[in-house]
């Protein structure tokens, strides 16, 4: 096992650094990446939504398209979901296996990184660089997340550490269509990832570097018919299948979510145009607290070595573009998180050379407080976070029976079907008539995107208030299960007047039964058959 705290050691703690394996070094990293990992419930409501349509995936044996409350969902691709349902299926439905995209991708990134930085550096950078990797509590909790941001980010890394990788083995003149083909296969998993980021992204750092560098004869042998082939194989064809089944789809897609909401105002959390600065300097600390040091030796050589000018042009193209559209979410920036590893393991490299003690000793100090924030944010995590339906489905999935309907009024709470573990999409209860929702970005409008792909399921599943009342009188095929707020009772007032099954926190949840029903008075009496 690596010991971490000896690595500035001279000597025999030197030579067992650059001994270690890259076996040894991943699994190390992997371990510490998959702590605590599944001992907090799912949050609410990035990974309830995307861990959920794994499991419809799972439950309904559909894995070609990906659905919500069983309608076509096309905000994401599907990489995600694949890798999500497969855990489910392979390690048994729970939270670990619904985070084994952001996971896998996490311990890859992790990989990739090791290994080129050993071949083009040391096996002692290498390692060091992993570490400081591992320990930002951004990548940290970027790993155990389950949404498409560590996800896009590894792939986008892995496409740039490969394509780095076969340009530096092209000016070597040294074999490249191995790492070429690697780079255009993690580029095709970026687009199914999420979109067009996952070959826009690296492709721009991967020019610029060599703009930078000015090896403009390289640009064109990166365009190798083969390489373009692996990656047409493999990102196209689901593209072309969901534009065969649902002829809307490349316009909502591509145009939509990638120009529109790229270029567009009122979306969800506006910040301005410095936000990722901060941001990723508060959630990489204590290692940002080197930054100012690394910024300082790297003003100088970034010309002349082409490592850091390559994780210059990373770390700022990312921070660059991610900058521009007024939406911006934390996680996004993961991208960025490897290069900045990178500048602060060459301050401890440089400074070792220089005085190993001091190196040791402050190199020390800082991975055990980047230890203790990572390691004491995650466990705070399990006790703190109140926002889960986990106890309340799971309370009532002994008595939830196959022919139960599950109703949900005026909100939507995306962990229940994974908890409960149905498969039976939920009847969502709201003014779906409102004109306001194409332009609220909300759970409402991801409903009604959804429904535009499948408008005759869509009306068994959206309903108005006055549509559910009427759908109410004539169920008797099981019990209604109703979930809300205390404004529930404002959207049907029916349910006033009904027994509250249970109560937790905000959630307030009534059981109807056929019997029940018929006494209802806005049923006047109808026998539930009809």
């Amino acid at each position: 096992m690596i010991c971490f705290g000896s690595i500035f050691r001279p000597g025999a703690a030197s030579r067992l650094i650059e001994g270690n394996s890259p076996v040894a070094v991943i699994v190390a990293a992997a371990l510490w990446l998959m702590l605590l990992a599944g001992l907090r419930p799912l949050m609410l409501p990035d990974e309830g939504r995307y861990v959920g349509v794994a499991w419809e995936m799972v439950s309904s044996g559909n894995w070609l398209v990906p659905v919500i409350d069983g309608l076509p969902y096309f905000h994401k691709p599907q990489l995600f979901y694949w890798i999500s349902a497969a855990g489910m299926k392979i390690l048994g439905v729970g939270e670990w296996a619904g985070r084994l995209p952001s996971l896998l991708a996490a311990i890859l990134t992790v990989g990739g990184l090791f290994l080129f930085l050993r071949r083009y550096r040391s096996s002692r950078f290498a390692t060091l660089a992993t570490i400081i990797l591992v320990t930002q509590p951004l990548f940290f909790f970027g790993a155990q997340f389950a949404n498409l941001d560590m996800l896009v980010a590894g792939m986008i890394s892995l496409t740039i550490l490969s394509g780095a990788d076969a340009i530096l083995r092209m000016e070597r003149n040294q074999p490249c269509r191995g790492a070429l083909a690697t780079a255009y296969a993690f580029a095709a998993l970026g687009v199914l990832a999420k979109g067009l980021i996952g070959i826009v992204l690296p492709g721009g750092v991967l020019f610029f570097w060599l703009l930078w560098r000015r090896q403009w004869r390289l640009m064109l042998p990166m365009f190798r018919l083969e390489a373009i082939l692996v990656f047409m194989l493999i990102a196209l064809p689901w593209f072309y299948w969901m534009q065969h089944l649902y002829p809307g789809f490349y316009d909502y897609f591509v145009v939509y979510h990638h120009f529109k909401r790229f270029s567009e105002t009122g979306f969800n959390n506006p910040q301005p145009f410095w936000f990722y600065l901060p941001v990723l300097l508060l959630l990489t600390l204590p290692w940002s607290l080197w930054i100012a040091r690394a910024a300082g030796r790297n003003r100088q050589g970034a010309e002349s070595d082409p490592l850091r000018s390559l994780m210059a042009i990373w770390l700022g193209l990312i921070l660059a573009f991610f900058s521009l559209p007024s939406s911006k979410l934390v996680g996004y920036i993961l991208p960025a998180v490897p290069p900045l590893a990178w500048f602060v393991a060459e301050v401890f490299s440089s400074w070792t050379q220089r005085d190993p003690d001091a190196a040791q000793r402050w190199f020390s100090r800082t991975l055990g407080a980047a230890t203790f924030i990572c390691a004491g944010a995650a466990i705070a995590l399990v006790f703190a976070y109140k926002d889960s339906t986990k106890p309340l489905a799971e309370s009532i999935r002994p008595v939830f029976a196959a022919g139960d309907q599950f109703v949900m009024v005026g909100v939507h709470r995306y962990d229940v079907p994974f908890y409960l573990r149905s498969s039976k999409p939920i009847w969502f209860v709201a003014n779906w008539n409102d004109p306001g929702i194409p332009r609220d970005d909300d759970w409402r409008k991801e409903l009604f995107d959804a429904g535009q792909f499948d408008p005759e399921r869509a009306k068994t599943v959206l309903m108005t208030p006055p549509a559910f009342d009427k759908t109410v009188c004539h169920h008797a095929s099981g019990a209604l299960w109703i979930l809300g707020t205390s404004r529930a009772e404002g959207i049907l007032p029916w349910l006033k007047n009904q027994p509250v099954y249970a109560r937790e926190r905000q959630n307030v949840l009534w059981r109807l039964t056929p019997d029940t029903i018929n006494t209802l008075p806005l049923c006047d009496g109808k026998p539930t058959a009809g």
